[in-house]
């Protein structure tokens, strides 16, 4: 879907444009694990860096790579523009992301690294991604000083005595083709003082982040093409394991969380035989799988990407009849900016769903994610996921279709179910069509997977923890858009002032958001001291937490809508 955070540019004066539990078997392995990795973590510790009270310090930390060093603002570190993967350029452009060259001396991380390159678009300060360069596999961690208030209460609030604390690590959205790591929107800082570590990463957009090819699947040992961006998030999940220790996190309570695109690649990973063991808990904002049963796709096939990926090659100049080693070659000899223009632009979400997204090439990903998510063939760990009152607005103003091109719309993403699509969203007149469409997005689109996903994760036998989210701020027309709930998360609302003075309501709304997320990542259970209770999901009651004006439990989020949805993906 478009930009977790494109939204800002769009919705700013209000104006638009289109566009736990755990697992009772795993707690004992983990307790050991967990006082296994401290030990040596210590030991290894003391080898570079004067140890406090605590035996931890930050000022110099020590990777698998060699030493960082950061600054500290208040009580919270920050280590900006950390590399986990080695530059993916050159001949390593469509490459699986490789080790990172060591350094001898310490390296100042005190500035974030490139973004991946993408299209240009009109941005303020907290939307900038910086500098853009194909060597942008590049992360961020924020983490409490060891002897700060946050860090020890967060240790007191742990019901094990395990000093590390829980991991965070934000996988932002933008269509798989916009955003970084590095957005102002996506700081740490706040969380961090909440007593986790948090961590954002880079990873490879668009043409150099999802190009399949058969060039590029011919001379893949898998076989396969066109999921680098994905096999950097593993990569930068990896890196987490082996070096978050250094920085006072638990590398056995590490949550992915992430909203649009990110919230898609979590629940991607989810079903990816090479992420399991890389994170314990999960949490997806607003993410949407239209692949099985639909006219329109988050996640494609191999052999339907490696068409489009020959219909850009020939954009290019790249002629088909080519041998794969020379076509590997010739599109390797493209800048950035030959691929990125050659790409052309996206066309409308309800047309063609995503224009640059994960596929299912058999290694990645064995199958097409929602049939294996209906399958039960997710990983099991604690599950948070919901999505927002108005999702749909943001993708479709402007849109101008008459009836019968709604009529047409409707059975190319429904077929045999438009009857019943169209009875449950009828439209009189061409006014009717947008806030229709609008709906119908937001309720079998994005909450419908939700529902899904906490169903399969509950059939798992995992905890899962549904939400929507419904405040609307500044009566912003848009209302609970897609992407609104980020600032929230990251206890980023002040960057609200370009729309007028901060209301009470979000800043308390925003605390509350915080400690439910950094509640879950602590334990798997979001919940904390004076909160509401938030149920776990039980198809039942199949109860939902509303994030709004008021913190409400509530039943039977758009039950009608989701059951259709299941419908259409074959899962009644």
């Amino acid at each position: 879907m478009h930009s977790g955070v494109g939204w800002m540019r769009r919705a700013v004066g209000g104006t638009a444009r289109t566009a736990g539990h755990r697992v009772a078997k795993q707690s004992a392995i983990r307790v050991v694990t967990r006082i296994a990795l401290t030990a040596v973590f210590v030991v290894g510790l003391v080898s570079f860096a004067a140890c406090g009270d605590d035996g931890l310090e930050l000022d110099e930390v020590r990777l698998d790579s060699g030493v960082v060093t950061g600054s500290l603002n208040g009580d919270i570190w920050s280590f900006k523009g950390i590399p986990y993967a080695a530059p993916p350029v050159g001949d390593l452009r469509w490459q699986a992301p490789q080790p990172v060259a060591p350094w001898a001396e310490p390296r100042a991380c005190t500035a974030f690294g490139p973004a991946c390159p993408q299209p240009a678009s009109a941005e303020t300060f907290y939307l900038a991604v910086g500098e853009t360069s194909e060597d942008c596999l590049y992360l961020n961690v924020w983490a409490p000083d060891p002897s700060s208030d946050a860090a020890q209460q967060a240790r007191g609030l742990q019901d094990e005595d395990v000093e590390l604390l829980p991991v965070m690590v934000w996988i932002h959205g933008g269509s798989f083709e916009t955003g970084a790591g590095s957005m102002a929107v996506y700081d740490g800082a706040n969380l961090a003082s909440l007593g986790v570590v948090a961590v954002t990463i880079n990873y490879r957009l668009g043409p150099l982040g999802f190009l399949a090819h058969p060039a590029l699947s011919a001379e893949s040992p898998e076989g396969s093409s066109g999921n680098y961006g994905l096999l950097d998030q593993v990569a930068a999940l990896k890196w987490v394991q082996t070096n978050i220790a250094a920085f006072g996190g638990d590398p056995q309570r590490v949550t992915v969380f992430g909203e649009s695109a990110g919230a898609i690649s979590i629940l991607d990973l989810l079903v990816s035989p090479l992420a399991e063991g890389l994170f314990q808990r999960a949490i997806a904002q607003s993410g949407i799988m239209l692949d099985q049963g639909f006219g329109v796709t988050t996640n494609g096939t191999l052999a339907d990407a490696e068409e489009d990926g020959l219909a850009l090659a020939e954009r290019l100049g790249v002629e088909a009849s080519l041998a794969p080693v020379d076509a590997a070659a010739a599109l390797r000899s493209k800048n950035p900016e030959e691929l990125l223009g050659a790409s052309g632009e996206s066309g409308s979400v309800m047309e063609q769903g995503l224009r640059w997204k994960p596929v299912a090439d058999g290694y990645v990903l064995p199958d097409v994610p929602t049939k294996l998510w209906a399958e039960g063939r997710n990983h099991a760990m604690p599950l948070l996921i919901g999505s927002n009152l108005d999702e749909g607005n943001l993708f479709l103003q402007g849109l101008t279709l008459e009836l019968a091109q709604y009529q047409q719309q409707m059975e190319a993403v429904f077929g045999p179910y438009t009857q019943e699509a169209l009875a449950l969203y009828p439209v009189k007149t061409a006014d009717d069509i947008t806030p229709a469409f609008s709906r119908m997005l937001t309720e079998v689109g994005f909450a419908s997977t939700a529902r899904l996903a906490a169903r399969s994760m509950s059939a798992a036998g995992a905890p899962a923890y549904l939400y929507e989210f419904t405040r609307v701020p500044f009566d912003n027309p848009l209302g609970a858009f897609h992407g609104v709930e980020i600032p929230y998360v990251f206890g980023n609302t002040s960057l609200f002032s370009v729309m007028g003075a901060i209301e009470q309501a979000d800043v308390d709304l925003s605390a509350a958001l915080m400690r439910y997320w950094t509640s879950f990542a602590r334990s798997g259970v979001p919940g904390y001291e004076g909160g509401v209770a938030w149920p776990a999901y039980d198809p039942g009651s199949d109860q939902h937490l509303e994030l709004g004006d008021t913190i409400t439990a509530k039943a039977g989020l758009y039950e009608e809508a989701c059951d259709l949805a299941d419908r259409v993906r074959g899962l009644d």
